[in-house]
């Protein structure tokens, strides 16, 4: 019965280096991105002279690989499916469903793409030769590659961007991303199982009410009948306010 690994060019996984049935190798470095259009056009053309001058300096082939996919949420939507279950607060758990319908509804209409690059180092089996058994073969490939591998990493970090080798549990996600569909990213909920998201809302504070106003008196009305009781309570403090342009001073009337 014909299998799929049959049609692959892949016979190995080991020490982070791809094994060809053929006889080769290769090894993967995962290079993070630069925003070329922000940049000034001095910083653009340092960018490209300096590249120019790594591919120049190379004495091997190298392959660089852009992997594009559609932006898969998922695990992040069923994150937030998990919080509002947890939510005991009425508002908060409304904000959180019209947040999920947000994001749900713009990834839907706009295609909201995953890009990844990649700069691969082939080994092929010419440049090897002829090897005794299969594990000095793998050694060899791995005293090949690493030096390589570091010359790259050096002239990239040149450029600003960093490159990083994939591990064996890396490189198999990205192939079986490519061959299979888009991996499964598992999102830990523990921090949520925890505890109960709760925020308490205090209730608004009531308004005290005024004092009741203090009798005035003026000389040619005279005093008011029935004056109000004297308080027990110390006389509030008096409020001046002076106005910058204004040479008068306000005083609160006892």
């Amino acid at each position: 019965m014909n299998t799929t690994q049959e049609h692959l060019l892949i016979s190995d996984i080991k020490d982070d280096i791809v094994i060809l049935k053929k006889g080769g190798g290769a090894l993967i470095l995962q290079v993070s991105a630069v925003n070329f259009g922000l940049l000034s056009g001095r910083e653009q053309m340092a960018i490209i002279f300096t590249f120019a001058q790594m591919i120049n300096s190379l004495s091997f082939s190298i392959q660089i690989v852009i992997h594009s996919e559609r932006l898969n949420i998922s695990s992040y939507l069923t994150l937030l499916d998990k919080a509002k279950s947890l939510q005991t607060n009425e508002l908060l758990s409304k904000l959180i469903t019209n947040y999920r319908q947000f994001i749900q509804t713009t990834i839907k209409e706009n295609e909201v793409l995953d890009k990844k690059f990649y700069v691969v180092v082939p080994l092929f089996s010419l440049e090897l030769g002829l090897t005794a058994s299969k594990e000095a073969l793998q050694q060899k490939i791995k005293t090949v590659l690493l030096p390589r591998r570091d010359q790259i990493k050096k002239q990239l970090a040149r450029v600003g961007l960093k490159a990083d080798q994939l591990t064996n549990e890396e490189l198999v996600k990205v192939f079986y991303n490519i061959y299979n569909g888009p991996f499964e990213e598992n999102i830990t909920l523990n921090s949520l199982n925890e505890g109960k998201i709760e925020v308490s809302l205090k209730a608004p504070e009531k308004p005290t009410a005024p004092p009741p106003p203090a009798l005035i008196t003026h000389p040619s009305f005279g005093s008011q009948p029935g004056p109000a009781p004297q308080s027990t309570a110390a006389p509030p403090p008096q409020v001046v306010q002076q106005s910058k342009n204004h040479p008068f001073v306000v005083e609160e009337l006892e």
